[in-house]
């Protein structure tokens, strides 16, 4: 059987291999709109904490999570205003991450000390190839012990992390020059 080859040249295996390292618990790196991402099973709390080790993050921050679509994000997210819900879904997918309130019984480990928590839907294919593999979304955070600069590589994730990693997909950068901008869902204010 032919291996099933996507326009970076990733093989379905590498997806496969990513999500399975995914399901088993495991922190992996991949590229995103700008930098490389780490990211995790948002549901799987030791993986989280994981996640918060390796990259010596207060869980206060919270995180934000990128997905494929809208629906992965929808276990989450409380309900809004239309008005509000169209100009956020108008921006994706995109590099905007938007701070949504997040829907009652989301835990603190994923949206930290607010009430809102960060969504994404990625406009990098390859990130929302393993989200739509993955079958939901996924934890996103830049990919560098806090205070250094973020993985522009799989090179440089390797660099930070040396064998602490459970998989990096390897990929191009989505072609931004900084990271994605985060906007507050009500009041429409730029935070980053």
């Amino acid at each position: 059987m032919d291996t099933v080859v996507d326009s970076f040249g990733m093989s379905s295996d590498q997806i496969n291999e990513a999500v399975h390292a995914l399901m088993q618990g495991g922190v992996i790196a991949y590229p995103t709109e700008a930098v490389y991402g780490l990211g995790c099973d948002p549901a799987n709390y030791q993986a989280v904490q994981e996640l918060l080790k390796l990259k010596q993050r207060s869980q206060a921050k919270g995180f934000i999570l990128i997905a494929a679509d809208f629906a992965q994000l929808t276990p989450y997210l409380a309900e809004i205003e239309n008005s509000l819900k169209e100009r956020v879904l108008a921006s994706w997918p995109g590099p905007i991450t938007w701070l949504w309130p997040a829907k009652s019984g989301v835990s603190d480990w994923l949206r930290g000390e607010h009430a809102t928590i960060a969504v994404r839907v990625t406009g990098h294919s390859l990130a929302a190839q393993l989200c739509r593999a993955f079958g939901g979304a996924l934890v996103s955070t830049s990919a560098n012990v806090s205070g250094n600069l973020p993985a522009q590589n799989a090179e440089q994730v390797r660099a930070q992390f040396q064998d602490q990693l459970d998989y990096v997909l390897e990929g191009e950068l989505g072609g931004l020059v900084k990271p994605s901008q985060i906007r507050d869902v009500v009041s429409g204010s730029i935070v980053r």
